[in-house]
């Protein structure tokens, strides 16, 4: 009997130390930092592309959307005027980076809605003209990023065309005139012209109406060749100018490979989604702590030549051998 009163007073005090245990507590997520994606176009008209390489670039900087870094995408569908907005959302939510990407004007709102939080850009403009970075080597504040303007595309872009259709008398150059280096490249362009002996017209367009009444005046004014401008907008709107190059019987020139891709005769520049890999990777360096400051503005510097044989033939312009063989693609 004793005996069974002892176990019995060792489990009662077994039960009452069990008070003193501590619970077990669901283990807490952790907080994930955020980059705010804020692009002038929309996934459905080009920038998906663009997103996968971002992702791979932050990627290979250690991080995984959705595991340990979220993204906010903010899109503007190809409208300027919603950048301001969209900039200052993400401010508000204070994000961890601002990736401003899709060129200008994209890069110089963000700066203007925040002189804090780290910015990676996509320009294709002066980062150092514009104010965004203090040098492409030692950015110095709160941005830095990608860049694809230079002065030597526009002039290969020119010589191409002309090496082309040397008999066009009249280049035209369709430019936005709202897009902040719109004035900048087409000075490029004039300059170009006149080095080789050629005159230029600029027209300009900022909305679908003002496309078909350009083609229109460059058709009443005997425009032979068009050098379109390297811009968001006729971006967005490329199967209008291609169409309505073609419907002019127009050979062009153009500055990334998607308008080749949807039946622009030729295109020379950089390859965009290449530029976005880059973006990636900075975005992913600065949330391990580096600081955009110290991070040097890269130039993207690897061109590329796509050439439409189908337009071409369609265009009754022959493309020299010697040029199809400089190609990097060619659309059969």
């Amino acid at each position: 009997m004793r005996f069974d009163r002892l176990k019995r007073r060792e489990f009662i005090t077994l039960l009452g130390g069990a008070a003193a245990w501590p619970m077990a507590v669901p283990a807490q997520q952790p907080v994930l930092p955020v980059v705010g994606f804020l692009h002038i176009l929309s996934p459905e008209r080009g920038a998906a592309a663009f997103v996968t390489r971002f992702q791979q670039g932050l990627k290979e900087a250690g991080f995984v959307e959705g595991q340990n870094v979220a993204v906010d995408y903010r899109w503007a569908q190809g409208h300027y005027d919603r950048l301001p907005g969209l900039a200052a959302d993400l401010v508000r939510r204070k994000v961890d980076v601002i990736a401003a990407a899709g060129g200008e004007p994209s890069p110089q709102i963000a700066k203007a809605a925040t002189q804090t939080i780290p910015i990676v850009f996509t320009s294709n403009g002066d980062p150092v003209g514009e104010g965004l970075v203090a040098s492409l080597n030692r950015p110095g504040g709160n941005a830095t990023g990608v860049t694809i303007f230079g002065a030597s595309a526009v002039t290969k872009r020119l010589q191409l065309l002309h090496d082309l259709v040397p008999r066009a008398g009249i280049v035209g150059f369709l430019m936005n005139p709202s897009h902040p280096n719109s004035v900048a490249e087409m000075n490029v362009a004039q300059a170009a012209a006149r080095s080789i002996g050629r005159t230029m017209l600029v027209f300009d367009a900022s909305s679908q109406g003002e496309l078909d009444a350009a083609f229109a005046s460059m058709a009443q004014r005997q425009v032979g060749a068009l050098l379109c401008g390297s811009d968001t907008f006729l971006f967005e709107r490329r199967e209008q100018i291609v169409s309505l190059a073609a419907h002019y019987r127009m050979p062009a020139i153009y500055y990334v490979r998607a308008f080749a891709q949807v039946g622009g005769l030729m295109t020379y520049g950089n390859n965009i989604a290449d530029m976005y890999l880059l973006v990636g990777s900075y975005v992913g360096r600065i949330l391990k702590g580096e600081k955009p400051a110290d991070l040097p503005v890269q130039e993207s510097t690897k061109f590329e030549l796509v050439i439409n044989l189908r337009t071409a033939k369609a265009l009754d312009v022959e493309i020299p051998i010697s040029m199809q063989l400089l190609a990097d693609e060619i659309i059969e």
